[in-house]
C-alpha cells in the first residue's frame, strides 16, 4: 500500500482533538457582587467551548480510522466509508462552533486563537474550504478506490491545515 504523506495533518488533528478534550478548566473569574451573571456566563462559554472540544475528537477519531486504514497492508474500506461519511454530518455546523466570546479572552483554556474572531471572514471561508473537501472525501470514499481515497483524504487533511496555520494554537 502507497504511504498517502498525510499522516503530519492526521496526527495534528488527532493531537489538537485530545489536547483539547483535556485538562479544561474554567479559569475565569466572577466579581463577586455579580457573581450570578457572571458565573451563568461563564458556564455557558464553558460549555461552549467544551462542545466544540467534543466535535474535534469526534472529527480526529473519523481521520484517525481513515488514515490508519490507508496505511494499512489491508484497508478496512467499509470502516474508511464509515468515517468518512461521518465527517460532512459532524462538521455541518462548524462555523456555529466559535461564537463571539469562546476565545482565550473567556478565561478558559483552548486553542483557538483570536484571529478566529479578528479575521471572521477568512476563517469563514476556510471552514467552507474544509466543509466542501470533506464532502467530495465522502463521495469518493462512497466508490471504494482506495487509492482515490487517499487523494481525497490528502486534499481534505490540507484543508485543516490551511485553517490551523492561523487560527489555532501550538498547530
Amino acid at each position: 500500500m502507497r504511504k498517502f504523506g498525510i499522516p503530519h495533518i492526521v496526527l495534528a488533528l488527532a493531537g489538537m482533538a485530545l489536547l483539547s478534550a483535556c485538562g479544561q478548566e474554567d479559569t475565569a473569574t466572577a466579581p463577586s457582587d455579580t457573581n450570578g451573571a457572571a458565573q451563568e456566563a461563564s458556564a455557558e462559554v464553558k460549555a461552549q467551548i467544551e462542545a466544540r472540544q467534543a466535535q474535534y475528537k469526534k472529527l480526529g477519531a473519523a481521520f484517525k480510522t481513515i488514515n490508519d486504514n490507508l496505511q494499512s497492508g489491508s484497508p478496512d474500506v467499509a470502516a474508511i466509508q464509515t468515517a468518512a461519511a461521518s465527517i460532512p454530518v459532524e462538521t455541518a455546523t462548524m462555523a456555529d462552533w466559535f461564537p463571539e466570546g469562546t476565545g482565550p479572552e473567556s478565561g478558559v483554556k483552548t486553542g483557538a486563537l483570536p484571529a478566529i474572531w479578528e479575521n471572521r471572514a477568512d476563517f469563514d471561508q476556510k471552514i467552507a474550504a474544509f466543509q466542501t473537501a470533506a464532502a467530495n472525501l465522502n463521495t469518493v470514499a462512497q466508490g471504494g478506490d482506495v487509492a482515490a481515497i487517499g487523494a481525497a483524504f490528502g486534499a481534505t487533511g490540507g484543508t485543516c491545515k490551511a485553517c490551523h496555520d492561523n487560527y489555532r494554537l501550538d498547530d
